[in-house]
């Protein structure tokens, strides 16, 4: 099909065509009025599928349906991005608050949310201070999320993913 431009009904050029009835059978080479009595006999329309070959293809169909589902098809989908939240074993409860609000809007928006625990210096002694906080966060997000990769401790980091529950 040229980019776009459907040719339906009385807007098909072509003398003769080659008509697919609305069940997928070929019903052979018609005239395009035939046809066009044909497919309104069955309470549909004639659209133009291959305008290309000798003697052009028409099918049997409901057009209106048939553009639905072609802009169905070319919609855009939407990519989930992976957004991180960075925090330090130290937070106070309001920044804490502040970051948890921005991961749950992150996965309200589709995304997942990355959140990464950094220590510095000898913090690294007590990681289980680190895990509590993670702890606390997944108590404070609530709704519908689920977490994909749960916290783990990397070298002086800790890492989890949160994923916004499949419906």
């Amino acid at each position: 099909m040229s980019k776009g431009t459907v040719r339906v009904n009385e807007g098909i050029g072509a003398r003769e065509v080659r008509l697919i009835d609305d069940e997928g059978k070929q019903l052979g080479v018609v005239s395009v009025q035939e046809a066009i009595r044909i497919a309104r006999d069955r309470g549909y329309d004639l659209v133009e599928v291959a305008p290309n070959v000798t003697p052009p293809v028409c099918r049997i169909m409901d057009y209106g349906k048939y553009k639905y589902q072609m802009s169905k098809k070319h919609a855009a989908r939407k990519t989930i991005d992976v957004k991180e939240v960075k925090i330090r074993p130290q937070i106070t409860d309001h920044d804490l608050q502040l970051k948890v609000k921005n991961i749950r809007r992150f996965l309200d928006d589709g995304d997942k949310a990355k959140v990464t625990m950094f220590f510095r210096g000898r913090e690294i002694v007590r990681p289980e201070l680190g895990m509590k906080l993670f702890d606390r966060i997944q108590e404070l997000l609530t709704g519908k999320f689920q977490v994909e990769q749960p916290p783990k401790l990397e070298g002086k980091s800790i890492t989890m993913v949160i994923a916004p529950s499949s419906k």
